[in-house]
């Protein structure tokens, strides 16, 4: 059975703020560190501006991850990663199907725990270790505020001249592997069409108890 708990709530939250940051530059031919210290700040202060993202609504979350998120993100990537060993069992369409749902999941849970961002909060970049001629790097940072810092850790690929994201460390989680295991206890339990039907049942009850 799939869980829902505050931590996959931080992991849905902060893999999609990363994505918001990276937007439009992340054409740039830039070193990923950089690229993310130039954007987050910004559109950080975006976020806190905007009180309609900031209680939930999922029209304007989706709107803003179908503009500047998805583009430059390797979402099939992530899916197939989540999904483990099943996704090569399944079949066209029921990938595309667990894109759709996988992605909808994490704009639900991340319109609701955007509430959580305050003004006070600034972004730390951590020194990065990598080489010029690495193809995939992990960028470090922290989100500062009230309270105990939150470790934020990103993965990124090289895609030509641009870097793309395709996972999320949230206080030593990742979010491709947590995932990974509650949908292969549900692919194990009920198949792949199971894990889409139990997707789309909680984006459905999601969407009832928000209207």
């Amino acid at each position: 059975m799939i869980t829902t708990t505050r931590t996959l709530g931080w992991l849905a939250a902060t893999v999609m703020t990363l994505f918001a940051w990276t937007g439009a530059q992340a054409q740039a031919a830039k070193a990923p560190d950089a690229l993310i210290k130039e954007v987050s700040s910004d559109v950080l202060d975006s976020v806190k501006a905007d009180k309609s993202i900031q209680t939930g609504d999922v029209k304007k979350v989706t709107s803003l991850v179908d503009q500047k998120v998805m583009p430059y993100v390797d979402f099939q990537r992530m899916t197939a990663s989540a999904v483990g060993r099943y996704w090569r069992q399944a079949t066209p369409d029921q990938q595309k199907r667990l894109e759709d749902e996988f992605k909808l999941l994490l704009v639900r849970t991340y319109s609701g725990a955007l509430s959580q961002v305050s003004a006070e909060q600034t972004i730390e970049l951590k020194p990065m270790r990598s080489s010029p001629a690495d193809n995939e790097v992990v960028v470090r940072t922290e989100i500062r505020g009230k309270g105990d810092p939150v470790q934020l850790d990103y993965r990124l690929a090289k895609a030509g001249a641009s870097w793309k994201i395709y996972d999320v460390n949230v206080l030593g989680v990742w979010l491709v592997e947590n995932y990974r295991n509650s949908f292969a206890q549900e692919i194990g339990a009920n198949g792949i069409d199971g894990l889409i039907a139990k997707l789309a049942e909680r984006n459905k009850a999601a969407g009832a108890a928000k209207s």
